[in-house]
């Protein structure tokens, strides 16, 4: 293994070598002559391309009467498709003014000790400066070149490069600053460095030290020590947000593609993260009638999507039709740093969309272990219901909110998450950032640790065990580390069956106290008896805690002195402009453990009056739901015992004449037939489900599974262990079992099916 590393690096400091033999010929970097070209000729055929290319003109004809760098890339584009010197003109007038500044850092981050001269303000002008030279390049004198690049250098490629990167300078590592501000300084850095090094050895250096160290980011593992995060999770995105880690990866992505257009033929970095992004960026997204929405967990707004990201991946040769998919969903505008059709880089990279399907190949559910963020969906069809799950590491753009999930459902986020603001505001700290700002359970009227905020949550939370068997979804948070300073176990089940999502607390604290249950609506809020129901356009569902208690059935709360009580809270809107509610479930009464049980019913339309019928249950040792909906049963049994009380003697029930250790089990049977032919079951941390001396489902480890059986198959969802060895129950021998998706060999004997199965 070390010499196969040892030899990657040497391949890539060699591809290096031979790439920097040549000089780059200008222009070349983002806005290569082969893109002018394309899209010039693309333009005869795409109507909405060439309205885009009058809007980018139209900008770049204002930018001929000002001075700013700020437009540049508008004015180097008109440049380069039109040939009229008069941009030309303008951006040496431009550059040249440019490098008469003094310095192009801020006075927040050069008063830091020790001074830090480059951040992304440097970083952008940097980007900027680099399109310019590069558009301009052929148009200046030898001296007029030579006297830019100095002051480029100076300006953008030395504090940037000198501060993130090179000795004996560096200020910053990946453990302290390794996010995407790195990227940004380093890669804006590096593309100025590359548009510089025909004229200055020390930005050829630069750029080549960028494109050695750049796979560095990408596979950076954490730490213990500071408990930092991995960049990265194996299934792909990073744990910052989706709108920091697309500006991130689009930063080191438009490196990438500058170095391909500059040095044609050369190869580029082995980077396996790259190939995990597309996907990524579809599993966080929520397709809908108007512009695409997307999980909006930590610093992020639901209308931030990745196509910039997307389209630079494209360019490199990464190409399926689900990224096409993808872009398609965007609207024109419909972010701050998009890349549209009408503004320079979207205008070049934007592929051509004909061909992108209806909807991506891609399965409904997916868990992003690494870093703590689960969605399923029940379709990609546009509007449809999608819940997404977060638990996972606190600290910079990534709230205090383990544990929280966002339900969208018929285009809304309806039950939402509050957002961010700008962060010098005090709203951002003590409001947005916090629990309170989530959708989570808090204890004694707190949550999260505020100090999280700075010092991250040492012990973080945690998803496991998702399971997609269609009508039945589940996912476990742990989010019991981040609050471990209140809590010995804060659990979190999302068990999702048909048209309801059931979502269980399992809860433990260190001394006696009051538990509020948090609710963030994203519509109207209407409480009638002992529902609520969220209603926003054609989106409405209702929420009905059913344990510990129900919700007092009227405002008289004090004639259910036992009943959960609500309170509405005012706090600030995103935008700053106003106000909005949110609301708590309050548990009179003081205890030290909770089984909390709410069902979010996901109505068919605003106007659907017959909603399932739940009745609680209980029993020694258990507690559960009864609910009949649509000529269908299902009963949902947790166990009492199985919640860590319980240390060497497992955690045997006998419910309704079923005898499991499972934490949780449900069963699903029409109305009237025997629960014990049902079809559909689903088990939680169980190793035995028995009935009459009959075994149901045998194993010696504790399995988390979804059993259905349909039309002669019987389809099987396991999660728990590395190695199943287990046994289920079948009525009759399948024609054909499928566990996690793959055809089995079917071993059948007195009515149990042999499964054994490694992932």
């Amino acid at each position: 293994m070390k010499q196969k590393c040892i030899a990657l690096v040497i391949g890539i400091l060699c591809c290096a070598t031979v790439g920097f033999a040549q000089k780059v010929k200008h222009p070349s970097l983002l806005y290569a002559p082969e893109r002018i070209k394309s899209v010039k000729q693309r333009m005869q055929d795409e109507p909405k391309l060439a309205e885009a290319w009058e809007d980018i003109r139209q900008v770049a004809e204002k930018e001929l009467q000002g001075k700013s760098l700020n437009k540049a890339d508008y004015l180097s584009l008109a440049y380069l498709m039109t040939g009229d010197k008069r941009y030309a003109g303008k951006l040496k007038e431009i550059l040249l003014q440019t490098v008469k500044a003094e310095t192009w850092g801020s006075s927040e981050m050069l008063a830091r000790k020790p001074v830090w001269r480059a951040d992304l303000g440097v970083a952008h002008k940097a980007y900027l400066s680099a399109i310019a030279y590069d558009a301009v390049y052929n148009d200046l004198s030898a001296s007029e070149r030579k006297e830019i690049a100095k002051g480029l250098y100076r300006l953008g490629v030395e504090p940037s490069l000198g501060d993130w990167l090179l000795e004996p300078t560096r200020i910053h590592s990946l453990n302290s600053m390794g996010h995407n501000w790195w990227t940004s300084c380093v890669c804006m850095g590096g593309i100025l460095a590359l548009s510089l090094q025909n004229e200055l050895e020390e930005a050829r250096e630069g750029a080549q030290a960028v494109f050695e160290y750049l796979p560095e980011w990408f596979s950076f593992a954490g730490d213990v020590l500071q408990q930092k995060p991995k960049t990265f999770d194996d299934a792909g995105g990073m744990y910052e947000s989706l709108n920091y880690a697309n500006f991130g990866i689009q930063e080191a992505l438009q490196f990438l593609v500058a170095w391909k257009n500059a040095y044609p033929g050369a190869a580029l970095p082995d980077i396996p993260q790259l190939k995990q992004l597309p996907a990524f960026f579809a599993y966080v997204c929520y397709p809908r009638t108007g512009m695409l929405y997307d999980i909006h967990f930590g610093d992020s707004h639901k209308n931030v999507t990745a196509e910039s990201s997307l389209m630079l991946l494209y360019e490199l040769g990464m190409r399926d039709k689900d990224m096409l998919w993808y872009m398609n969903q965007v609207e024109q505008g419909q972010h701050r740093d998009g890349y549209f059709l009408n503004r320079p880089m979207g205008f070049l990279y934007t592929p051509d969309l004909k061909d992108a399907p209806a909807e991506p190949a891609l399965k409904h559910s997916q868990l992003f272990a690494d870093f703590g963020w689960a969605t399923m969906r029940d379709s990609w069809q546009k509007d449809a219901s999608m819940l997404a799950v977060k638990s996972g590491h606190t600290w910079n753009h990534s709230h205090a909110d383990a544990n929280s999930f966002i339900l969208f459902h018929k285009g809304m986020d309806i039950i939402k998450d509050a957002g961010n603001c700008w962060y010098p505001n005090p709203a951002y700290r003590n409001y947005f950032f916090q629990s309170e700002a989530h959708n989570v359970v808090l204890f004694n009227g707190q949550g999260q640790s505020r100090e999280q905020q700075y010092h991250g949550s040492m012990l973080r939370g945690s998803l496991h065990h998702l399971l997609d068997g269609g009508n039945i979804k589940y996912v476990l948070a742990n989010g019991t580390g981040p609050v471990s300073d209140k809590f010995s176990r804060n659990f979190r089940h999302f068990l999702w069956m048909d048209d309801v999502v059931y979502i269980i607390d399992d809860l433990k604290t260190h001394d006696y106290g009051e538990f509020e249950w948090l609710w963030h609506p994203g519509g109207t809020w209407k409480k009638k008896g002992a529902d609520v129901t969220v209603t926003q356009g054609d989106a409405s569902v209702v929420i009905r805690p059913l344990y510990p208690r129900l919700l007092a059935l009227s405002d008289f709360v004090h004639d259910y002195p036992e009943d959960l009580y609500w309170e509405a809270i005012s706090a600030p809107t995103e935008d700053l402009k106003g106000t909005e509610t949110y609301y708590s479930f309050h548990l009179p009464g003081k205890f030290d453990r909770i089984k909390g049980v709410t069902a979010i019913i996901l109505k068919d339309s605003v106007a659907q009056k017959e909603l399932p019928v739940m009745e609680r249950r209980e029993g020694k040792g258990w507690i559960g739901l009864r609910i009949r909906n649509k000529g269908k049963v299902t009963d949902i049994y947790i166990n009492q015992l199985a919640d860590g009380r319980l240390m060497h003697s497992n955690s045997w029930i006998e419910a309704d004449g079923w005898v499991t250790d499972a934490y949780m089990f449900a069963v699903s049977y029409p109305e009237g037939d025997n629960p014990t032919e049902a079809d559909e079951l689903f088990l939680a941390y169980g190793s035995a489900l028995r009935r009459d001396g009959v075994s149901y489902f045998a194993s010696l480890s504790k399995l988390f599974f979804v059993q259905k059986a349909a039309g002669g198959d019987l389809n099987l969802w396991i999660d728990g262990q590395p190695y199943v060895n287990a046994s289920f129950r079948s009525g009759k021998r399948p024609s054909r079992l499928i566990v996690n998706g793959e055809a089995m060999h079917v071993n059948y004997q007195n009515g149990l099916l042999d499964v054994k199965y490694k992932k």
